[in-house]
């Protein structure tokens, strides 16, 4: 716990050396508010710790959506760091509630219903038209 406390310590102390130009250029790179990029350095590297948790408690493949969808994943982190209600969410992965309740709180819900919707749409058979020569097939 104290190397977490002291490689945070640093990289804020490195954070805080940078001239505000320099600060807002690496949060422009990033795409993140320069705001955003002070909390992120703060919480440290495992602010998100919770997102890959979730995604399993909710059968979604982490590794398959980094190879499909790699910047929904780092944004989906970006927001989990971000998150105030940890303590809920960490409870709710303890309890194994989380597909029940993450709607509730979680600031990615929206995301992972709309992979959800994709990945449901990407399973549907495929039909052609009425009324169409058809080299589609039902699944």
């Amino acid at each position: 716990m104290r190397n977490k406390a002291k490689a945070c310590r640093e990289a804020i102390r490195e954070i805080r050396g940078l001239d505000s130009g320099e600060f807002a250029s690496i949060a422009h790179e990033l795409r993140v508010a320069p705001a955003d990029l002070e909390t992120l350095v703060r919480r440290g590297a495992h602010a998100a710790d919770e997102l890959p948790k979730l995604l399993t408690a909710l059968g979604i493949d982490e590794k398959a959506l980094s190879r499909t969808e790699p910047l929904v994943l780092r944004d989906m982190a970006r927001v989990c760091a971000l998150c105030r209600q940890k303590s809920r969410c960490d409870r709710d992965l303890e309890a194994g509630t989380s597909p029940e309740h993450y709607a509730d709180y979680c600031l990615n819900a929206s995301t992972i219903d709309a992979l959800e919707r994709k990945t449901a749409w990407s399973r549907l058979p495929l039909e052609a038209p009425a009324g169409t020569a058809t080299r589609w097939t039902r699944i």
